[in-house]
This record gives structure tokens, sequence and C-alpha cells, in this order.
């Protein structure tokens, strides 16, 4: 018996890279799975069947049940086209992986908005595409999970980034969103933030030694590693796990905070902007935190 016996999973962006060894690893644990992919390069231009249809072969040909789309998630129709897929081959949908992702980097005073607009569009609204289509399924069979990658560009940050970073924190209020709302109908929503070499990081720039340190590190990473927690939030295992923000760092597995209060100061009188001055930042202060980068964070050689 495998995790996901019986059930019916959508996974996007999965023609290579995390999403491949995502829609194999579902597979294997015994779910159907919907490959999406529309082939396009790193930066989202063109198209290819090839890719998507690459992995159902390879999951055909290990016993399992997967077919093939290439609907972009992009595209308002694009997540009624995926989850239409799922319901025309298997009859049913139970959960959904939002992988599918470009990079347009850019340091942010360069960027224009095209470049800010196609990452938005194939990451926040591509995800808000897919899972708003398999809401209400989900609402009316009592069941299901979305699981929504994430990155560290947005909760911690990184250079060149402004769109991508904006996009994947973005995810994450998302996913809460989702939580919140849906879980009367015991449907679940969590992050992965994943740290695996693949194409979508392989235009790291390499023009400086503390640069080609980090890409070296990052290549330890392999996308396998990412897929073990995603089946798991997906089986009815995780029932209890929701609105949660996970990472993946080879054989680490970490939980994120989510943004609280950390420290307050107070005025009887109120404040003023001298007096904010005088106290209110001098106090807090103590408690602000450093223009960290992901690296800076994620220090340690991966374990």
């Amino acid at each position: 018996m495998g995790m996901l016996d019986d059930k019916v999973v959508a996974v996007t962006g999965a023609g290579g890279g995390i999403g491949r060894d995502l829609a194999l690893a579902c597979a294997a644990a015994g779910a159907a799975v919907v490959v999406n992919d529309i082939g396009a390069s790193l930066t989202g231009e063109g198209a290819d069947a090839g890719p998507a249809q690459q992995v159902v072969d390879e999951i055909v040909a290990a016993g399992g049940r997967a077919v093939a789309n290439t609907d972009s998630v992009a595209d308002p129709k694009g997540g009624e086209g995926i989850i239409g897929s799922a319901l025309a081959a298997f009859g049913r949908i139970d959960g959904v992986i939002s992988n599918a992702g470009i990079l347009r980097d850019r340091f942010f005073h360069k960027m224009s908005e095209v470049e800010f607009d196609a990452v938005v569009k194939v990451h926040l609204y591509g995800s808000w595409h897919v899972a708003r289509a398999a809401a209400n399924h989900f609402k009316e069979q009592g069941s299901g999970a979305f699981v929504f990658m994430t990155s560290t560009s947005g909760l911690v940050g990184n250079y060149g980034q402004a769109n991508y970073s904006a996009a994947k924190l973005g995810l994450t209020a998302l996913s809460k969103s989702i939580a919140l709302d849906m879980q009367k109908f015991n449907v679940r929503s969590n992050c992965i933030a994943p740290f695996a070499w693949s194409r979508m990081i392989a235009s790291i720039p390499t023009d400086t030694p503390d640069q080609v340190a980090r890409v070296a590190k990052l290549q330890q990473m392999t996308p396998a590693k990412i897929a073990p927690l995603a089946v798991y939030l997906l089986s009815d295992a995780a029932r209890d796990v929701n609105a949660q923000v996970f990472g993946v760092r080879n054989n680490e597995v970490f939980l994120f905070s989510q943004p609280r209060p950390v420290r307050s100061v107070h005025r009887s009188e109120g404040w003023t902007p001298e007096t904010i001055a005088e106290h209110a930042m001098p106090s807090l202060a103590k408690s602000f935190y450093p223009l960290d980068r992901s690296q800076d964070v994620f220090s340690w050689d991966p374990v």
C-alpha cells in the first residue's frame, strides 16, 4: 500500500527538475498523476509537449498511471484545463502541487514591468488559477490538499529577484488564506521551500568566488530529496498538518517561522515623529533583522 493509493494528484511544471521528481514520487506512492508542463524555456518562451509526455512514459513504464497536460498555468483557463485533465482521465482530484515557474532575474533598478509581470503571472497567478479550479471539487468531496513551492528568496531574500521573491512570498499568504478558508471542508494547504539543483537555479551567476561556492553547495542537493515531504503532505497521514511553511535542504527538513510581533513599545500620551526617533526606534532596533540573503542564513554545507 502506498501513501497516495487511490488519490489523483496534479503536478505543475513537472516536465523536469523538481517537478519531475515530485510527479515520479507521487506515482510511486500510488497516485494517478497529471503531469503538467508546457515545455517552455527557463524564461518562459516556447512550448514543447515532449517533457510532460516523457515523464508520463516513465511513470507508465514503472507500472503507474499518468496523463500529460500542456496547459499554461499563467492562463486563467489553464488551471481549469489541468484539473479537467484529472477529472477526464481519473474521475477526481485529491491533491495539487504548484511547482511551475520561470525566472527573469534582474537587479530591481533595471527590472522591467514585463519581467516583473511574467514571473508573477506564472508563480503567483498560476498557483491561484490551478488552486481555484480544484477548490470546489475539494469542497464537494470534503477533502483535498495543496502544496505550494515557495522559496527562501521570498522568505529571506536574494539579489536580483524582486519579481520571483515577491511572487514566492505571496504564495505563503495564498496558502495560509486557503488553509483558513477551507479547513472546515477538510482541505489543507502547506508550502515547501526547496533547496535543489535544477534548471530553475542553474542560471545563478558564478562571477565571484562567493557565487561559485554557493553553486557548488547547491549542486550537491538533488530534486529527489524534495519529493518525500511533498508526498507526505498530500497523504492522509498529514491530516493535522495545515498552514505551515517547510524547507528541504538535502537531508534536512525545516519548519519556518511566520510573521509575529517580536517586540513592542508603548507611550501613554501617543507618539510624535520626534519621540519615535528618540524612544521607539532605539528600543525596537535591538530586534531588527539584518539585511540577510538566503545563503547568509543557510551558511553551513548541506547535511
